[in-house]
Protein backbone atom coordinates (compact mmCIF):
# COMPACT_ATOMS: atom_id res chain seq x y z
CA UNK A 1 0.00 0.00 0.00
CA UNK A 2 1.69 3.37 -1.08
CA UNK A 3 0.82 6.53 1.07
CA UNK A 4 0.32 9.71 -0.97
CA UNK A 5 2.76 12.73 0.49
CA UNK A 6 0.71 15.09 2.20
CA UNK A 7 -0.04 18.06 0.10
CA UNK A 8 1.25 21.38 1.28
CA UNK A 9 -1.37 23.80 2.50
CA UNK A 10 -3.06 26.30 0.33
CA UNK A 11 -2.00 29.86 0.76
CA UNK A 12 -4.68 31.97 0.23
CA UNK A 13 -3.90 35.05 -2.66
CA UNK A 14 -2.47 38.19 -1.08
CA UNK A 15 -5.44 41.09 -1.15
CA UNK A 16 -3.29 42.73 -3.89
CA UNK A 17 -4.22 40.11 -6.17
CA UNK A 18 -8.29 40.48 -5.71
CA UNK A 19 -8.29 44.15 -6.40
CA UNK A 20 -9.43 45.29 -9.70
CA UNK A 21 -6.59 47.02 -11.95
CA UNK A 22 -6.51 50.52 -11.76
CA UNK A 23 -7.44 52.60 -14.11
CA UNK A 24 -5.48 54.72 -16.08
CA UNK A 25 -6.03 58.77 -17.02
CA UNK A 26 -7.74 57.85 -20.23
CA UNK A 27 -9.75 55.09 -19.41
CA UNK A 28 -11.34 57.26 -15.89
CA UNK A 29 -12.33 59.70 -18.56
CA UNK A 30 -13.80 57.32 -20.92
CA UNK A 31 -15.87 56.29 -18.20
CA UNK A 32 -16.84 59.37 -17.32
CA UNK A 33 -17.85 60.77 -20.86
CA UNK A 34 -19.76 57.55 -21.12
CA UNK A 35 -21.95 58.06 -17.44
CA UNK A 36 -22.47 61.67 -19.20
CA UNK A 37 -24.29 60.15 -21.92
CA UNK A 38 -26.33 57.76 -20.29
CA UNK A 39 -27.61 60.55 -17.44
CA UNK A 40 -28.33 63.48 -20.32
CA UNK A 41 -29.18 61.66 -23.60
CA UNK A 42 -32.76 60.32 -22.10
CA UNK A 43 -33.39 63.86 -20.49
CA UNK A 44 -31.97 65.72 -24.11
CA UNK A 45 -33.97 63.30 -26.47
CA UNK A 46 -37.05 63.78 -24.74
CA UNK A 47 -36.87 67.84 -24.42
CA UNK A 48 -35.95 67.43 -28.25
CA UNK A 49 -38.57 65.12 -29.34
CA UNK A 50 -41.14 67.64 -26.68
CA UNK A 51 -40.09 70.50 -28.45
CA UNK A 52 -40.09 69.58 -31.80
CA UNK A 53 -43.85 68.22 -31.18
CA UNK A 54 -44.83 71.85 -29.96
CA UNK A 55 -43.25 73.32 -32.66
CA UNK A 56 -45.32 71.19 -35.14
CA UNK A 57 -48.18 72.08 -33.30
CA UNK A 58 -47.94 75.83 -33.27
CA UNK A 59 -46.72 75.91 -37.09
CA UNK A 60 -50.28 74.02 -37.75
CA UNK A 61 -52.23 76.22 -36.24
CA UNK A 62 -51.00 79.48 -36.72
CA UNK A 63 -51.69 79.11 -40.26
CA UNK A 64 -55.45 79.01 -39.12
CA UNK A 65 -55.00 82.76 -37.43
CA UNK A 66 -56.68 85.17 -40.00
CA UNK A 67 -54.13 87.97 -40.47
CA UNK A 68 -54.05 90.45 -38.00
CA UNK A 69 -55.50 88.65 -35.46
CA UNK A 70 -51.47 87.22 -34.32
CA UNK A 71 -51.63 86.83 -30.21
CA UNK A 72 -48.16 88.35 -30.46
CA UNK A 73 -49.46 92.24 -31.88
CA UNK A 74 -51.01 91.94 -28.28
CA UNK A 75 -48.05 91.86 -26.06
CA UNK A 76 -45.94 94.63 -25.33
CA UNK A 77 -42.84 92.93 -26.14
CA UNK A 78 -41.59 91.22 -29.59
CA UNK A 79 -41.02 87.37 -29.99
CA UNK A 80 -39.51 86.19 -32.92
CA UNK A 81 -40.90 82.87 -33.05
CA UNK A 82 -44.00 83.83 -31.48
CA UNK A 83 -45.40 82.51 -28.62
CA UNK A 84 -44.43 78.95 -27.74
CA UNK A 85 -46.69 76.59 -26.77
CA UNK A 86 -50.21 78.78 -28.08
CA UNK A 87 -50.74 76.02 -30.59
CA UNK A 88 -51.15 73.37 -27.67
CA UNK A 89 -53.39 75.41 -25.72
CA UNK A 90 -55.69 75.97 -28.89
CA UNK A 91 -55.64 72.69 -29.64
CA UNK A 92 -56.28 71.40 -26.25
CA UNK A 93 -59.12 74.29 -26.21
CA UNK A 94 -60.59 73.46 -29.48
CA UNK A 95 -60.61 69.93 -29.16
CA UNK A 96 -62.42 70.23 -25.67
CA UNK A 97 -65.22 72.43 -27.27
CA UNK A 98 -65.43 69.83 -29.79
CA UNK A 99 -66.16 67.37 -27.12
CA UNK A 100 -68.81 68.94 -25.57
CA UNK A 101 -70.75 70.04 -28.43
CA UNK A 102 -70.62 66.60 -29.36
CA UNK A 103 -71.99 65.39 -26.28
CA UNK A 104 -75.48 67.53 -26.26
CA UNK A 105 -78.36 67.08 -28.37
CA UNK A 106 -77.61 69.47 -31.26
CA UNK A 107 -73.68 68.16 -31.50
CA UNK A 108 -74.99 64.53 -31.42
CA UNK A 109 -77.54 65.48 -34.12
CA UNK A 110 -75.01 67.46 -36.31
CA UNK A 111 -72.35 63.87 -35.78
CA UNK A 112 -74.91 61.59 -36.91
CA UNK A 113 -75.96 63.97 -39.99
CA UNK A 114 -72.05 64.35 -40.90
CA UNK A 115 -71.84 60.65 -40.21
CA UNK A 116 -74.63 59.49 -42.49
CA UNK A 117 -73.01 61.61 -45.44
CA UNK A 118 -69.65 60.04 -45.06
CA UNK A 119 -72.12 56.65 -45.01
CA UNK A 120 -72.49 57.06 -48.78
CA UNK A 121 -69.11 57.94 -50.26
CA UNK A 122 -67.85 54.11 -51.57
CA UNK A 123 -64.30 54.37 -49.82
CA UNK A 124 -64.43 57.23 -47.29
CA UNK A 125 -67.09 55.04 -45.31
CA UNK A 126 -64.52 52.34 -44.85
CA UNK A 127 -61.71 54.61 -43.61
CA UNK A 128 -64.00 56.55 -41.16
CA UNK A 129 -65.87 53.56 -39.70
CA UNK A 130 -62.61 51.59 -39.10
CA UNK A 131 -60.44 54.73 -37.68
CA UNK A 132 -63.57 55.73 -34.97
CA UNK A 133 -63.61 52.13 -33.87
CA UNK A 134 -60.07 51.86 -33.05
CA UNK A 135 -60.45 55.66 -31.31
CA UNK A 136 -62.85 54.96 -29.59
CA UNK A 137 -61.38 51.40 -28.39
CA UNK A 138 -58.36 52.97 -27.75
CA UNK A 139 -59.50 56.52 -26.08
CA UNK A 140 -62.41 55.25 -24.15
CA UNK A 141 -62.49 55.64 -20.28
CA UNK A 142 -64.07 52.33 -19.77
CA UNK A 143 -62.16 50.30 -22.63
CA UNK A 144 -59.13 47.94 -22.25
CA UNK A 145 -57.76 47.74 -26.07
CA UNK A 146 -54.78 45.69 -24.26
CA UNK A 147 -55.93 43.54 -22.01
CA UNK A 148 -52.94 41.35 -20.78
CA UNK A 149 -49.39 40.66 -21.22
CA UNK A 150 -48.50 36.74 -22.74
CA UNK A 151 -45.93 34.73 -24.24
CA UNK A 152 -46.99 33.11 -27.96
CA UNK A 153 -45.04 30.99 -29.87
CA UNK A 154 -44.05 33.03 -32.30
CA UNK A 155 -42.84 32.93 -35.59
CA UNK A 156 -42.27 29.30 -34.48
CA UNK A 157 -43.56 26.62 -32.10
CA UNK A 158 -40.35 26.54 -30.19
CA UNK A 159 -39.92 30.47 -30.47
CA UNK A 160 -41.62 32.97 -27.84
CA UNK A 161 -42.30 36.56 -27.85
CA UNK A 162 -44.43 38.68 -26.02
CA UNK A 163 -47.58 40.07 -27.39
CA UNK A 164 -50.54 41.93 -26.31
CA UNK A 165 -54.11 39.90 -25.59
CA UNK A 166 -56.36 42.67 -27.26
CA UNK A 167 -60.36 40.34 -27.52
CA UNK A 168 -61.70 36.71 -27.20
CA UNK A 169 -63.00 35.37 -29.92
CA UNK A 170 -66.73 33.95 -29.17
CA UNK A 171 -69.80 34.09 -31.36
CA UNK A 172 -68.40 35.06 -34.06
CA UNK A 173 -67.67 33.80 -37.84
CA UNK A 174 -63.83 32.65 -36.73
CA UNK A 175 -65.22 30.78 -33.96
CA UNK A 176 -67.61 28.88 -36.02
CA UNK A 177 -64.86 27.78 -37.92
CA UNK A 178 -62.12 27.20 -35.04
CA UNK A 179 -64.33 26.91 -31.95
CA UNK A 180 -64.79 29.45 -29.36
CA UNK A 181 -61.13 28.62 -27.33
CA UNK A 182 -59.44 31.37 -28.88
CA UNK A 183 -57.89 34.99 -28.47
CA UNK A 184 -57.08 37.61 -30.61
CA UNK A 185 -53.45 38.78 -29.71
CA UNK A 186 -51.25 41.96 -30.88
CA UNK A 187 -47.57 40.65 -31.36
CA UNK A 188 -45.87 44.19 -31.98
CA UNK A 189 -42.05 44.56 -33.36
CA UNK A 190 -39.12 45.96 -31.86
CA UNK A 191 -38.36 48.67 -31.15
CA UNK A 192 -41.41 50.00 -32.82
CA UNK A 193 -44.56 48.75 -31.38
CA UNK A 194 -46.82 50.40 -33.48
CA UNK A 195 -46.26 47.78 -35.94
CA UNK A 196 -47.26 44.78 -35.81
CA UNK A 197 -49.02 41.45 -36.49
CA UNK A 198 -53.04 40.23 -35.22
CA UNK A 199 -52.70 36.45 -34.49
CA UNK A 200 -55.74 34.05 -33.04
CA UNK A 201 -54.17 31.84 -30.15
CA UNK A 202 -55.93 28.69 -28.58
CA UNK A 203 -56.06 29.95 -24.70
CA UNK A 204 -54.06 26.61 -23.30
CA UNK A 205 -51.16 27.51 -26.01
CA UNK A 206 -50.69 31.03 -24.44
CA UNK A 207 -48.82 31.87 -21.34
CA UNK A 208 -50.10 35.01 -19.81
CA UNK A 209 -47.86 37.30 -17.56
CA UNK A 210 -48.92 39.91 -14.50
CA UNK A 211 -46.60 42.06 -15.78
CA UNK A 212 -48.10 45.16 -16.71
CA UNK A 213 -48.86 46.49 -20.46
CA UNK A 214 -46.40 49.45 -19.50
CA UNK A 215 -43.51 47.09 -18.26
CA UNK A 216 -43.63 45.13 -21.29
CA UNK A 217 -43.66 47.94 -23.39
CA UNK A 218 -40.69 49.16 -22.32
CA UNK A 219 -39.13 45.57 -22.75
CA UNK A 220 -40.40 45.48 -26.68
CA UNK A 221 -38.77 49.29 -27.25
CA UNK A 222 -35.60 48.75 -25.67
CA UNK A 223 -35.17 45.46 -28.01
CA UNK A 224 -34.90 43.42 -24.68
CA UNK A 225 -32.70 45.50 -22.45
CA UNK A 226 -34.77 46.88 -20.06
CA UNK A 227 -36.22 43.83 -18.17
CA UNK A 228 -39.56 44.36 -16.22
CA UNK A 229 -38.80 44.07 -12.45
CA UNK A 230 -41.53 40.89 -12.00
CA UNK A 231 -39.63 39.31 -15.00
CA UNK A 232 -36.38 40.23 -13.50
CA UNK A 233 -37.17 39.01 -9.77
CA UNK A 234 -38.94 35.99 -10.84
CA UNK A 235 -42.17 37.15 -9.60
CA UNK A 236 -44.09 36.49 -12.70
CA UNK A 237 -47.45 34.23 -12.09
CA UNK A 238 -46.62 33.34 -15.46
CA UNK A 239 -50.14 30.95 -16.95
CA UNK A 240 -51.85 29.73 -19.34
CA UNK A 241 -55.09 31.61 -20.88
CA UNK A 242 -56.65 28.57 -19.65
CA UNK A 243 -55.80 28.13 -16.48
CA UNK A 244 -52.77 25.66 -17.37
CA UNK A 245 -48.92 26.05 -16.15
CA UNK A 246 -46.59 27.97 -17.48
CA UNK A 247 -44.47 26.96 -21.11
CA UNK A 248 -47.57 26.20 -22.43
CA UNK A 249 -48.68 23.15 -20.60
CA UNK A 250 -52.33 22.31 -20.39
CA UNK A 251 -54.36 23.09 -17.24
CA UNK A 252 -57.90 24.11 -15.81
CA UNK A 253 -59.34 26.75 -14.39
CA UNK A 254 -59.76 30.94 -16.02
CA UNK A 255 -55.70 31.03 -15.25
CA UNK A 256 -56.47 35.02 -14.25
CA UNK A 257 -57.67 35.60 -18.30
CA UNK A 258 -59.65 38.56 -18.35
CA UNK A 259 -62.20 37.86 -21.50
Amino acid sequence: MTVSPDLPPETPEPLAALRPPRLGPLARLRNYFLAGIIVTAPIGLTIYLVVITIEAIDRNVQRLIPMGFEPERFIPFHLPYGIPGLGVVVSVVLLTLIGFLATNLLGRTLLRIGERIVARMPVVRGIYSALKQVFETVFSQSGNSFRQVALVPWPSKDSWTIAFVTNYVQGTEVSQHLGDDLVTVYVPTTPNPTGGYMAYYRRRDIVILSTSVDQAMKLIISCGVIVPPDLAAGKTAAKTADGGKPNGQPGTGDGGFTP
